[in-house]
């Protein structure tokens, strides 16, 4: 037996040893062996972003300076951001930041072609400018555009723009929220913002913000960062706001925001003489505002200067300062008629006006 037993240790023993050995050399290689994942959600975002890239737009601002020692003006990159084609006439979409002081933009397609810009019409109180180039309708690819009303905290989101120079970037993430505010350039206040939590880093600004879908539901517009790099807190235009203030553009250069037909005071007089709401300092002449009966700033019989209406809600959105009012009539065409409400001696009254042209 303990002949047998000898016999099978010096046969098998030699193999047991080498089959372990086999299995601790191929462990390390099983081990790293990385398998390949696919999911429905990566393959959507590749389609999107494959689908969309090329009407995303690396828009570069150029502005004059002044050498110190020759005087002389030339030319010097200020700046540059993103944008994207609106229609198949060439028009781009970016933010007026991205463009504001510009003496000359330059824009670049994705095959790299690079075409002037003109200035179709900015809106600087909504962070929104159109420009213009004159490239073949075979290089222009609009992106369709979707609803901001459909949007809802965990949608999924796609930003693709030029951060840091880098063309054609892709970040993605979801809705954070909606229903945001943000100050423009002009100190008017931007409502109605999407906050995300996909990337936005500088060069992002007038990108697109597209849904699973690659349609556009917002314009990426700001980032807030102590350290100006993403932090997961973007913010995005709504294409509602978009959609409403691009065709403005495109056809008058501007905003077109109804008149009331009156010249509003500072709102600095609210905290001097303790009130809520716009201060009528002014009616112009034949204007709806002297037909409804307001009435602004006036002598009284003993030649002091007393304080006219104070104008407190447009329909039903209430007013506390100048930006509420602009943000209330850019909510209205000229011809729409409105109920207004103010104070006049401490009571307070409502009238109702047909709001005129600009």
């Amino acid at each position: 037996m303990h002949r047998e037993l000898s016999i099978f240790h010096r046969i098998f023993r030699p193999l047991v040893r080498t089959f372990c050995v086999c299995l601790l050399l191929s462990a390390p290689a099983a081990l790293g062996a990385q398998p390949q994942f696919s999911t429905d959600d990566e393959t959507n975002t590749m389609q999107v972003f494959n689908f969309a890239s090329p009407s995303v737009v690396y828009v570069t601002n150029e502005t004059l300076v002044r050498d110190r020692w020759s005087l002389r003006l030339h030319s010097v990159p200020k700046g540059a951001g993103s944008g994207f084609i609106w229609d198949d006439r060439g028009h781009v979409v970016t933010n007026f930041h991205v463009i504001e002081g510009a003496r000359k933009v330059t824009i670049t397609l994705q095959d790299r072609s690079e075409w002037p810009a003109e200035l179709v019409g900015s809106a600087p109180e909504k962070d929104l400018a159109v420009l213009k180039i004159k490239a073949p309708t075979e290089l222009l690819k609009p992106l369709s555009a979707g609803n901001s009303a459909d949007l809802a905290v965990g949608r999924k989101v796609l930003a693709i723009g030029n951060p840091f120079g880098l063309d054609t970037t892709l970040t993605t993430g979801v809705v954070s929220a909606v229903g945001r505010e943000i100050e423009a350039a002009n100190n008017r206040t931007i409502r109605n913002v999407i906050q995300t939590d996909a990337a936005i880093n500088p060069g992002n600004s007038g990108g697109p913000l597209l849904d699973s879908s690659g349609r556009l539901i917002g314009v990426n517009t700001a980032i807030y960062s102590p350290s100006g790099a993403s932090v997961g807190i973007g913010f995005a235009i709504p294409v509602d706001t978009v959609k409403k203030i691009v065709p403005e553009l495109i056809a008058h250069g501007r905003l077109v925001r109804p008149i009331l037909g009156i010249e509003s005071a500072p709102d600095q007089w609210a905290s001097r003489y303790g009130f809520e709401g716009v201060a009528v300092l002014r009616i112009a002449p034949g204007m709806p505002a002297e037909e409804a009966g307001l009435r602004g700033v006036y002598r009284s019989n003993r030649g002091g200067w007393q304080l006219g209406d104070v104008i407190t809600g447009i329909d039903r959105q209430p007013i506390s300062n100048y930006d509420d009012l602009m943000n209330a009539l850019e909510n209205h065409r000229p011809g729409d008629r409105v109920a207004v409400r103010y104070l006049r001696e401490g009571e307070e009254y409502e009238t109702s006006l047909e709001l005129a042209a600009p």
